[in-house]
């Protein structure tokens, strides 16, 4: 049987819905927040120097601590963000997926979270070149999973309380990720799409952060002193 018109029309507007809310979760992510920073504030763009990223750990080691708090915030922000407006955007088309709406809202979350850490790490807006995606992930999995964010974060705080190491603290938080979602912790039942989604940023991050991993394997990583929280001061 032929749909009247207006369903039809109002089926096209359902899965363009879902389309505009995984393009703006990209374009979200690919929001050069380091850059905009760098350039309005300090007159220069953070990525031609320091790590050569212009996520919050290179803003930090060149502007200071203020700009690498602001850059973070916002970078966590607009993953958590890109997360809800993917879903609220494409919700109407569930009825296009053989997925009961509960399942098919979080794989909208997954999927502009993924988006938005690739839009982080590789943004239009500028040239292709951004950051290490740890901080964008970090807001979409607070969103998604707030009790393994909350297990990733103690991981980071430990490793960087020990090491002073951003890298390091960011990989292991990201490998715990998985670990958390797979033992329940993520405030949500076990889900196969969620711990795949943890298994693919867990092994992203660790890419985008490939040159640091040589880097610490050579012992040539820089610390950041003053963050050794958890070390005791040298007598």
């Amino acid at each position: 049987l032929l749909r009247p018109p207006f369903f039809r029309y109002l089926g096209q507007m359902q899965v363009l819905g879902l389309f505009a809310g995984l393009i703006a979760a990209y374009l979200l992510g690919s929001f050069p927040t380091g850059v905009i920073v760098g350039k309005l504030f300090f007159g220069t763009d953070p990525r031609k120097g320091g790590s050569g990223a212009s996520g919050a750990t290179n803003i930090f080691r060149q502007f200071g601590k203020t700009a690498g708090i602001v850059v973070s915030l916002i970078d966590v922000g607009k993953g958590a963000l890109a997360a809800y407006l993917c879903s609220r955007l494409g919700s109407s088309a569930a009825a296009y997926a053989s997925l009961d709406d509960q399942t098919f809202r979080l794989l909208l979350r997954i999927a502009g979270a993924f988006l938005a850490v690739l839009g982080h790490v590789y943004p239009v807006f500028a040239g292709f070149k951004g950051g290490k995606g740890v901080a964008t992930g970090a807001g979409a999995i607070i969103l998604i999973a707030p009790g393994a964010a909350l297990f990733s974060a103690l991981g980071f705080g430990i490793v960087l309380g020990t090491t002073g190491i951003v890298s390091a603290s960011s990989m292991t938080a990201a490998l715990i990720l998985p670990i958390a979602v797979a033992l329940g912790a993520a405030g949500r039942p076990v889900s196969a799409w969620l711990l795949g989604f943890a298994v693919l940023l867990a092994l992203f991050v660790i890419f985008t952060h490939r040159t640091n991993v040589k880097r610490i394997a050579r012992g040539e990583e820089k610390a950041f002193d003053k963050l050794k929280f958890l070390r005791r001061p040298k007598k």
